[in-house]
């Protein structure tokens, strides 16, 4: 693996990576990344990848996000009441406690796997 510098970022006319690419922070005005998109109210809506920044780390790949032009993002779709539902049931199923079945209050942790009441039986008699 070649270890890339802040320099070797810095691709333009997209030789290198195909696609242009900046280094982290670098990136020119009227391109955003899918979250930069979101706090804006937007969404890409189809639109391909106009370009890319990477952010160089040690010992690791270097970070990648992907920039899209900001003329052509579209408003995010509004919530239905189809989708607060879904939505609402999701939430419900992650609440719940696969071992005692009841809804714990909190996003059951995937690192116990049940709630803490139940991966804890020992401090519930305290």
């Amino acid at each position: 693996m070649t270890r890339l510098t802040l320099a070797d970022c810095f691709d333009p006319d997209g030789e290198r990576f195909g696609i242009p690419t900046y280094p982290w922070r670098c990136a020119p005005e009227g391109l955003a990344t899918r979250r930069q998109l979101r706090s804006q109210g937007l969404r890409p809506g189809g639109q391909d990848v106009a370009a890319q920044i990477l952010r160089p780390r040690r010992r690791r790949e270097p970070l990648t996000a992907y920039l899209y032009r900001i003329d052509r993002a579209l408003p995010v779709r509004p919530m239905t009441p189809g989708r607060w539902r879904a939505h609402a049931a999701m939430m419900r199923a992650r609440r719940r406690c696969p071992e005692c079945g009841q809804d714990a209050g909190y996003v059951v942790p995937a690192s116990l796997g049940m709630c803490v009441t139940c991966a804890y039986p020992e401090q519930r008699a305290a």
